[in-house]
């Protein structure tokens, strides 16, 4: 909610605050009711309930932010991407985790049916059930790249996000890994290596004069996920921007875009 608000503040944007609640088969076992509450009572008073927190005052920081509330039945996922599509959403913000075993699970599936569904950007919050409270900022942003042809989109992407919130942008790739076994375990394979970073170089630097950028390059080889995010660490990115493919699985990055958000202790947005 509060990185929502700062977004809606800073483009001048509409909130849709959606909520859904899921069919009964969804609720299974997720609330404890005697012997006289029947299943439709159940599923009344869920939505009853619903309702009541979607009507809540909205706190001071939504102070002149346009906030249209909406209530829907369903599976969240579906109707996450539907209402976004038939509202012309610019951007699904969603977190990634809530309180307790189940809706954890819950959340994470619904989280990566939007991110393969959804025709817009997918903003998720920090996935660490414990991650740090931040100041809603950006100064620093982190854009992964593949060096595919769907990286152009990315880093155009993040490049405009960058002029907007007048933040640094560093453009970070993460290679195939350059080790090999040998005697003794794992050795780098230096001419290969070699060879591997130069063709990321000269990628980058072609991706660069495409998109218009002049970033900083932070070049890699091994483990996605956890180079990634030690890279956005190490800058103190406050956002990591990476690809996606709507419509197929989410498979930016090499494959590991969901490794890469269940990782993060920043926000991820998919693009």
């Amino acid at each position: 909610m509060h990185q929502a608000a700062w977004f809606a503040r800073r483009f001048q944007a509409e909130i849709i605050l959606l909520h859904v609640v899921p069919p009964l088969s969804y609720l299974a076992g997720a609330f404890e009711r005697g012997d006289e509450m029947t299943a439709r009572d159940l599923h009344a008073q869920v939505v009853q309930r619903a309702q009541k927190d979607l009507d809540q005052p909205m706190p001071p920081e939504f102070d002149g932010i346009v906030v249209t509330r909406v209530l829907l039945r369903g599976d969240p996922a579906d109707e996450i991407v539907k209402t976004a599509c038939d509202r012309s959403a610019d951007l699904i913000m969603m977190s990634t985790h809530g309180h307790g075993v189940l809706y954890r699970l819950l959340l994470e599936s619904d989280t990566a049916t939007v991110l393969g569904g959804s025709q817009c950007p997918v903003w998720t919050g920090a996935h660490l059930e414990h991650a740090a409270a931040r100041e809603v900022s950006i100064r620093n942003i982190a854009c992964s790249v593949d060096l595919t042809p769907h990286s152009i989109h990315t880093a155009s992407f993040a490049a405009e996000l960058a002029a907007a919130a007048n933040a640094a942008l560093t453009l970070v790739h993460i290679t195939t890994g350059v080790e090999v076994w040998g005697p003794g375990g794992l050795h780098v394979d230096v001419e290969w290596k070699d060879i591997i970073v130069d063709n990321a170089i000269k990628g980058m630097a072609d991706l660069q004069r495409q998109v218009g950028t002049h970033a900083k390059v932070i070049i890699d080889s091994g483990n996605v996920p956890k180079l990634l995010n030690q890279a956005a660490e190490g800058i103190k990115a406050d956002v990591l921007v990476i690809g996606r493919s709507p419509g197929r699985h989410h498979l930016g990055d090499n494959g590991e875009g969901y490794g890469i958000i269940r990782g993060s202790p920043i926000p991820v947005l998919s693009v």
